[in-house]
């Protein structure tokens, strides 16, 4: 029976993106051997949305105050891409990771899946 999953991010600077997520944002890990990172990810949900043209996958973070917490990330140097915006689903915002990627970030308004 499938028991987790396991998310992988392609990045330009992998060593870079492992030590903000060990650093800045704090993730629990394990070194998997020769320094390589495995985060311990907070609970997740998983949603399909239509697709026009090919199919794409996207990591969005939650979190349950988005002012506070890019005020938090900010103060640790976080460079936020686009400003907060209201949604119907939630208010969203997104930052760049140092090895050039981008992550969403939202406070969700809908029912959260987990930790019904």
């Amino acid at each position: 029976m499938i028991n987790g999953a396991h998310i992988v991010m392609y990045s330009r600077d992998a060593e870079a993106d492992r030590g903000f997520f060990r650093d800045v944002l704090g993730w629990p890990h394990v070194d998997a051997g020769h320094g390589w990172l495995v985060f311990e990810a907070p609970p997740a949900e998983l949603a399909f949305h239509p697709a026009e043209g090919e199919p794409s996958h996207e990591l969005m973070l939650m979190c349950d105050g988005l002012d506070t917490t890019m005020a938090e990330l900010a103060a640790k140097g976080v460079e936020f891409t686009q400003p907060a915006t209201e949604a119907r689903w939630g208010r969203v915002t997104a930052f760049r990771l140092p090895g050039g990627g981008h992550i969403s970030l939202y406070q969700p308004l809908h029912p959260r899946a987990h930790g019904r």
